[in-house]
């Protein structure tokens, strides 16, 4: 009977509370609470501070457009006085060319006045001067009419024809002729003919370097013709300290060859090696 009764009011007291409206959990509602109002704030007050960064940022681009704009004055002040001098200058140059201008206008009226002048006056007319005939004496006089003139040099060409000439004014011609083609003939006769002539330059070349090159010019020199000149000489080296003798001269291409100059020269065996023709011009 006891267990069954504890059991009914266990019962009964459950239903109460189930029953009885009671915040067990309020402590942790407060916690809730409190961490939403300072969320709540400290949202506003990042609000805020972003809000007096704007302002301040504002307030900055303020000054720095108002010293733009005083630097612009000050410049647009330097642009202004640089264009008035312009403007100054080119009232300047066009004052100069209105005056050139008008200096222009007059001149072109002067020269208008001018032609206008020489067009009204009548061209004059002037006689064609009479041509002249020469004389033997060094005087000329002035042909009147060339007709006469004409007339007379037909006549005299009459003249100088001989209808009834005969042979023997064609022989003793004939004579004149042969006698002046035979003095012609001795006077080119005696005349001197163009002498050719050309320059050499000869290579003659020594056995070694103990050759006595001024004993070698001195027979080269000796060789002695008809049309031929020695000229200046040289000795030039060749390698290993010997010296080959270099030598100019004139010749008559009729009088004297290079192959009679290699032969006369090579002669001399003592001292010269070999010939050679380094140049050859014709003078």
């Amino acid at each position: 009977m006891k267990t069954t009764q504890k059991v009914e009011i266990t019962m009964s007291s459950v239903d109460f509370l189930a029953q009885e409206k009671i915040w067990f959990d309020k402590p942790r509602y407060d916690e809730a609470e409190r961490r939403f109002y300072e969320r709540m704030n400290g949202s506003s007050q990042q609000t805020q501070d972003v809000g007096a960064n704007t302002i301040l940022q504002d307030i900055a681009r303020a000054r720095e457009n108002i010293q733009k704009s005083l630097a612009g004055s000050s410049t647009s002040a330097a642009d202004q006085g640089e264009i008035i001098s312009r403007i100054k200058s080119l009232e300047l140059e066009n004052q100069s060319l209105h005056k050139v201008v008008d200096d222009l206008r007059a001149a072109l009226s002067k020269l208008e006045c001018r032609v206008s002048v020489l067009e009204k006056q009548p061209a004059a007319v002037t006689p064609a001067p009479a041509p002249s005939v020469p004389y033997t004496n060094g005087t000329t006089v002035q042909q009147k009419t060339s007709a006469p003139v004409k007339d007379e040099e037909e006549e005299d060409e009459d003249d100088d024809i001989d209808l009834f000439g005969s042979d023997e004014d064609d022989e003793e011609a004939e004579k004149i002729k042969e006698q002046r083609l035979k003095e012609y003939a001795e006077k080119k006769a005696k005349k001197p003919g163009i002498i050719a002539k050309s320059s050499i330059l000869l290579d003659v070349k020594p056995w070694d370097d103990e050759t006595d090159m001024a004993k070698l010019e001195e027979c080269v020199r000796s060789v002695q013709a008809d049309g031929l000149l020695w000229g200046t000489s040289k000795l030039v080296p060749v390698g290993y300290g010997i010296k080959k003798l270099q030598i100019a001269c004139v010749v008559e291409d009729d009088k004297v060859g290079t192959d009679m100059l290699e032969e006369e020269i090579t002669k001399f065996e003592d001292y010269v090696q070999s010939v050679d023709v380094a140049a050859f011009n014709k003078i």
